[in-house]
C-alpha cells in the first residue's frame, strides 16, 4: 500500500462541526483537498456558503451545508436528523466546534470568584455534552461507513494548568468552563476509543495557541515560553487531521496527539 493511497479520501464523507471558524475550515480545506465529501455546519450559514463554493470549486467534490446551534440538544437532533436523510454513510466525524467565549460574555473572562456557573454550563454543553451527544448519535452512521473514525479537537488546557502571567495587561483570560471541559473531551475520547472498538477509531487533537489577533504583548509572552518561538497557525493542523482522518492512522486509537510547537514539554 502506498502513500498517496493511505491518503485518499475519495468516496468517503467527513462531517465537520464549527467549519465557518479558522481551524474548522482549515479541516475542510485538507479533507477536500484528499478527496473527501464533506457536511459543514456552523451557525453562521453565509460563512459556511463562502467555504462550499470555494472548495466544492477547487477540488469538484460534494458539500452539504447545515446551520446548527450545537448549544441546544434540539438543534443537534435536528442536525443528525438532516445528516441521516443526506447521506448513507459517514466515515469522518471531526468534533471541531467548541464554545470560546469572548472577554465580553458574563462570567467568563474575568477572575475565578466572579466565573458564573451558568456560562460554565453554556461551555460545557458545546464543548463536551455536543461531543458525547453527536458521538453516540453518528455512530449507527459511521458503523456503516468505511475505516470510521472521530476525530475531537481538545486543547492543551485540557491536561496543562495556564501560566498567568501571559494574560497580565489583556482583557483575555483562561476559565475554568474551558480547561475542564477540554480535559473531559481527552478523557472521552479515550473511553470512546475502548467502547466504540473495533469498529470505529476515536482520537482527538489538543492544539497549542493559535494566533488569531490577539494584543502583540500577549503574542510576544507565549512564544517566548514555546520551543519553536511562534503561536500556530490554522494551517500547522493540516497534518495532524489529514493522519488521523486516513488510513495513514489506521491503527491509532484513544490518542491524544498534540500540536503545540512544544508548548506543554516544559
Amino acid at each position: 500500500m502506498t502513500i498517496n493511497k493511505l491518503l485518499d479520501l475519495n468516496g468517503r464523507t467527513a462531517l465537520i462541526t464549527g467549519a465557518a471558524g479558522g481551524l474548522g475550515g482549515e479541516f475542510s480545506k485538507t479533507l477536500a483537498e484528499l478527496g473527501a465529501n464533506l457536511i459543514i455546519t456552523d451557525r453562521d450559514i453565509e460563512a459556511l456558503e463562502v467555504l462550499k463554493k470555494d472548495l466544492s470549486e477547487k477540488y469538484k467534490i460534494k458539500i452539504i451545508t447545515i446551520e446548527c446551534d450545537l448549544e441546544t440538544a434540539e438543534g443537534r437532533t435536528n442536525l443528525v436528523n438532516e445528516i441521516e436523510r443526506s447521506i448513507a454513510s459517514l466515515e469522518i466525524l471531526v468534533n471541531n466546534a467548541a464554545f470560546v467565549g469572548s472577554s465580553q460574555l458574563s462570567g467568563w473572562s474575568v477572575p475565578f470568584e466572579s466565573q458564573s456557573l451558568s456560562t460554565f454550563r453554556r461551555a460545557t454543553e458545546v464543548n463536551l455534552s455536543a461531543v458525547f451527544d453527536l458521538c453516540q448519535k453518528l455512530a449507527p452512521l459511521l458503523r456503516l461507513g468505511k475505516a470510521p473514525t472521530i476525530i475531537n479537537v481538545a486543547s492543551i488546557y485540557g491536561f496543562v494548568a495556564p501560566k498567568w502571567s501571559l494574560y497580565e495587561g489583556t482583557s483575555m483570560g483562561n476559565p475554568a468552563a474551558y480547561a475542564s471541559s477540554k480535559a473531559g473531551v481527552i478523557q472521552l475520547t479515550k473511553w470512546l476509543a475502548s467502547a466504540l472498538a473495533p469498529t470505529i477509531r476515536v482520537n482527538c487533537i489538543s492544539p497549542g495557541g493559535i494566533f488569531s489577533g490577539q494584543p502583540q504583548i500577549f503574542v510576544d509572552r507565549y512564544s517566548q515560553h514555546t520551543p519553536l518561538a511562534r503561536m500556530a497557525k490554522f494551517s500547522d493542523f493540516a497534518g495532524a487531521i489529514a493522519y488521523l482522518a486516513t488510513d495513514l492512522s489506521l491503527y491509532v486509537t484513544g490518542h491524544n496527539l498534540i500540536v503545540d510547537g512544544g508548548w506543554s514539554i516544559w
